[in-house]
């Protein structure tokens, strides 16, 4: 049998448990935040002073913060490409209705809230050139990716596994530096959406496990692919208008890294919770090819921990469309 006949039966396989996976991991939409409840309330008689607060609060927050805090939302707007990407991995059918299809929409329906919430706070803000962020937005879209992992369910449940958790950090901590700055409004809400993105991570992961129990080799080698050729961040693919080739990501992770809000060791810790969390060390009954595997992927955070190291982040010399330094004076 083919390995993408093993794949989609095990995918078929795990089927059964998929809708109780939903009801562990997703939230029902009568009981979910939704934007508007961090937003001003524009049926309300105190909205423009709710507004003026959002503008006076956002003078605070320097540029580098802005960079990341824009450049998270465009990749959280980017939406439409996760989805469409994940609706044609093996074994996930949107026309027949499978459960994992429902698991794709309903991840994608919970997904959604955070780029509407953070869309509107930044138009709100009024500290950032929307028509260049959207247009960013529209390209991402528009350019689509390719993040190495082909229709292969396992590959991308590596991929969502450690994404999801790299997403959590870079929220959290933006979080974080909001409620330093006095900035509570901001702070709840780039909380509350981290906290979507652990539970998606956990999900993610129990996807993972589930494989290693029924097909450990093959699964293992599927992360060893994923860890040989990196994991792409989905704003990998960010451009600016009018740039065909674009020196964007790379600013805006250095920029990231210059704030602290994700940085490399952060995938040197992400990787190593991966290993830990899946109990790589342990897992049995595998062939020599993914026992070779394993011993790479055991080795592998230190490896990665002493190139972070050495690694040094430049200073910050690009000047992003996105937020223009004359309006954060």
């Amino acid at each position: 049998m083919s390995l993408k006949n093993v794949r989609l039966e095990v995918m078929q396989h795990l089927e059964k448990d998929v809708d109780s996976l939903i009801e562990k991991y997703l939230i029902p939409v009568d009981k979910i935040w939704q934007p508007t409840d961090f937003l001003p309330n524009s049926e309300g008689d105190n909205f423009f002073e709710e507004v003026a607060e959002i503008r006076e609060l956002a003078k605070e927050l320097p540029y580098d913060f802005w960079v990341v805090l824009v450049g998270d939302m465009i990749t959280e707007e980017a939406l439409p490409t996760y989805e469409s990407w994940l609706m044609d991995v093996e074994g996930v059918d949107q026309v027949g209705g499978n459960s994992w299809g429902k698991w794709v929409r309903h991840w994608t329906a919970e997904e959604n809230r955070h780029g509407d919430v953070l869309n509107k706070y930044l138009y709100l803000s009024g500290r950032v050139n929307m028509r260049e962020i959207e247009k960013t937005t529209q390209h991402l879209i528009a350019d689509g990716f390719d993040i190495g992992t082909d229709r292969d369910p396992y590959k991308n449940f590596i991929y969502t596994s450690f994404q999801e958790l790299a997403t959590y950090i870079s929220h959290n901590r933006v979080a974080k530096m909001a409620k330093e700055r006095g900035n509570k409004q901001l702070f709840k809400m780039c909380n509350i959406i981290s906290g979507d993105e652990m539970r998606h991570h956990h999900a993610y992961s129990e996807f993972v496990e589930r494989i290693f129990t029924v097909d450990p080799s093959q699964m293992m080698l599927a992360f060893q692919y994923m860890m040989k050729q990196k994991i792409t961040m989905p704003a990998h693919f960010l451009r600016e208008s009018g740039d065909k080739i674009s020196t964007a990501f790379e600013e805006f992770s250095n920029t990231a890294q210059r704030i602290g809000v994700y940085t490399s060791m952060d995938y040197v810790d992400i990787l190593e919770k991966l290993v830990k969390r899946w109990e790589i060390g342990n897992i049995t009954n595998l062939s020599d090819e993914a026992e070779k595997a394993r011993d790479y992927l055991m080795k592998l955070p230190d490896r990665m921990r002493r190139l972070s190291e050495r690694m040094k982040i430049p200073e910050n010399s690009y000047q992003f469309k996105w937020v223009e330094p004359a309006v954060l004076r």
